[in-house]
């Protein structure tokens, strides 16, 4: 085998052992945080027609989507961003719903990233919230409160919200008339903290002093509450005033439960999504040199899938946030341990069956109608399969048991448990035990693989406590003429 087969392709990686562990702890505590905070799981598919994700739907350039085509010649692309695919399901399943929609979601995201963007990954693992068809100041208020919750659950203490207001910017560029390709450019620019790149790009344009004088500032703005009196006195447009007074507004909200230790502000603070509308913000802490939350204001996003509802949302980029716990030296506990059970090839049996015996009169079952298959007259079961466990109810001769499967969270084994109770009117003496079960050489390797398909096959039955096979088979017959069941089901019926 080429060596060259075990290596990933650049941007993507391999997680395992401690790290998997480790990253499904931190996935578990977020993801609690949103369902205490009554939002619902959705699950949206990683590859989507390319035209939700197009450049009028603002997601990310068309040059860094991993595209493909299906048999039909559609164009279809790896999920780049959540937000759109949440807003296209949004549409479609909730269109008539008239109370806010909470949901959250746990899944991949795929970006061709720049070559120039060396050790950045091209496949992250995204986790977030949406709230949709709500445009209150609670609800910005719930969303902050949310992403701030999820950072103290994954363990950071020392981390920063950096609040802006993409509305403050989009009245700028309105009350100065700057569109197209100088607006996208002055975007990027001052995203980027460029203050010459600004400063060159508005003496190319024919706009006013003062409000060039605004947007020259901007890239200078953020600090902390001073932002906002500074912002306030550059411009008196209506809907940049409007966007100032927002922050205010949410940031007296955030002093409720003191979360306003966490805030600073930043109305240089914009994002290449081109969906935001109002409220953005990103989350940065140690270890990092880019945000581990990302999120923001849409209300204009479902509108272009037919569903007009306003909506806010985050997204926690969950690879950049345990990278930053594994600078800070943040331990993340996790529970490595495991039984590891031990039984001999040919006592399969013992290992996967538990069976139930009546100490005073012999009788013996399992805690599932087979292998030993009672009278149905007799014997009541059920079966309920859910995620990662199984439980068995049943009920036989006064005796009610309940046996469950499963798989504790974040743990490596699977945990067995057993109830039996008497629901006789005298006392019982009850044996619980794994047994031995036998079977004829014929079917002794289908029994190790199917032993309810060995009992059905060789046409087993139980009476007066024996075990009896009917076996019509002549070979293997000693010189007297015994196969020797007898002698094989006498020692089964002791």
């Amino acid at each position: 085998m080429k060596k060259d087969l075990l290596h990933t392709p650049e941007g993507v990686r391999d997680i395992y052992s401690t790290e998997c562990a480790e990253k499904k702890v931190i996935e578990n505590r977020l993801h609690d945080v949103c369902a205490s905070y009554g939002y619902n799981d959705i699950q949206t598919p990683s590859i989507e027609f390319f035209d939700v994700f197009n450049k009028e739907r603002g997601s990310v350039p068309s040059n860094e989507m991993f595209k493909l085509f299906d048999r039909y010649g559609n164009t279809l692309v790896l999920r780049p961003d959540m937000t759109p695919s949440i807003a296209r399901a949004t549409a479609k399943y909730f269109e008539d719903r008239v109370l806010p929609v909470k949901l959250c979601y746990l899944g991949n995201t795929f970006i061709n990233v720049s070559k120039y963007y060396q050790g950045r990954l091209k496949e992250n693992t995204m986790l977030g919230a949406e709230l949709i068809n709500d445009n209150s100041l609670a609800a910005d208020y719930e969303i902050i409160s949310m992403v701030i919750d999820c950072m103290l659950s994954a363990g950071l203490t020392e981390f920063q919200v950096e609040l802006g207001n993409v509305a403050f910017f989009n009245g700028l560029l309105h009350k100065a008339g700057i569109t197209g390709d100088s607006a996208e450019e002055l975007l990027r620019l001052i995203k980027d903290k460029n203050y010459f790149g600004v400063e060159e790009l508005l003496d190319s344009l024919n706009i006013d002093d003062a409000v060039a004088k605004a947007l020259l500032e901007l890239p200078q703005l953020f600090g902390g509450t001073e932002v906002l009196e500074k912002a306030k006195s550059l411009t008196d447009e209506e809907e940049c005033i409007q966007a100032v007074n927002r922050l205010e507004e949410l940031y007296e909200l955030l002093k409720n439960n003191n979360y306003d230790k966490y805030i600073s502000f930043d109305l240089g603070d914009l994002s290449e999504h081109a969906y935001y509308t109002g409220i953005i913000f990103h989350a940065y802490t140690f270890g990092t040199g880019e945000p581990v939350v990302n999120g923001g204001r849409y209300d204009k996003l479902l509108g272009q899938f037919g569903c007009d509802k306003a909506s806010i949302g985050f997204s926690i980029t969950i690879d950049r946030l345990i990278a930053a716990l594994n600078r800070q030296n943040i331990h993340i506990p996790h529970d490595a341990n495991g039984t590891l059970l031990v039984y001999h090839a040919d006592r399969l049996g013992d290992a996967i069956n538990v069976y139930l015996r009546d100490d005073e009169s012999g009788d013996y079952w399992s805690v599932s109608w087979q292998p030993v298959g009672k009278d149905l007259n007799e014997y009541k079961s059920e079966v309920h399969h859910g995620t990662a466990y199984t439980k068995m109810f049943a009920e036989y001769a006064g005796i009610k048991s309940e046996a469950m499967y499963y798989v504790p969270l974040n743990k490596v084994y699977e945990v067995w448990c057993c109830k039996v109770t008497n629901t006789s009117d005298k006392p019982r003496k009850i044996s619980v035990f794994g047994y031995a079960e036998l079977s004829n050489d014929d079917n002794y390797n289908q029994d190790q693989v199917n032993l309810q398909y060995s009992l059905c096959t060789t046409n087993t039955s139980f009476r007066k406590n024996k075990i009896y096979q009917q076996i019509n088979l002549n070979w293997y017959k000693g010189p007297d003429g015994s196969n020797g069941k007898e002698r094989f089901f006498g020692l089964a019926g002791q």
